[in-house]
């Protein structure tokens, strides 16, 4: 299921986590900005019942990927988001395609929303 997210809301990147590299399960992933407003990364997971976690991308401390054996044959690995937010520490994104290409894509567009709202790390958190 495509899900629509609004007027000029552009969806960065697609995903869905993968077995045996096809994506056949009910977990989906997006990337989606709204220009000048916002940038969030967004989980569905569910099929009779859907749960939705989003965080905005400013609040990302960290980003790591990690591929076993197995994943790199099929061409999927794990992406580790931290996020400073009281809700969500770690989101891990399960066998996604291409896990370098959304790990730069990701890094790419931390740094333009921490950048857009002028957000400073330190290293006991986050400020404005």
């Amino acid at each position: 299921m495509k899900r629509t997210f609004g007027k000029d809301v552009k969806v960065l990147w697609h995903d869905r986590k993968r077995y045996w590299g096809l994506p056949i399960s009910f977990t989906q992933y997006s990337l989606v900005e709204k220009e000048g407003e916002w940038i969030k990364f967004i989980v569905e997971t569910g099929l009779l019942y859907t749960k939705i976690d989003e965080f905005h991308l400013y609040k990302v401390d960290d980003v790591s990927v990690y591929e076993s054996l197995v994943n790199k044959l099929f061409g999927v690995g794990n992406i580790d988001i931290y996020v400073n937010d009281n809700t969500t520490s770690k989101l891990r994104a399960v066998r996604v395609k291409n896990p370098y290409k959304v790990y730069d894509l990701l890094n790419t567009l931390v740094q333009k929303d921490k950048a857009t709202r002028k957000v400073i790390w330190t290293e006991s958190n986050i400020q404005r």
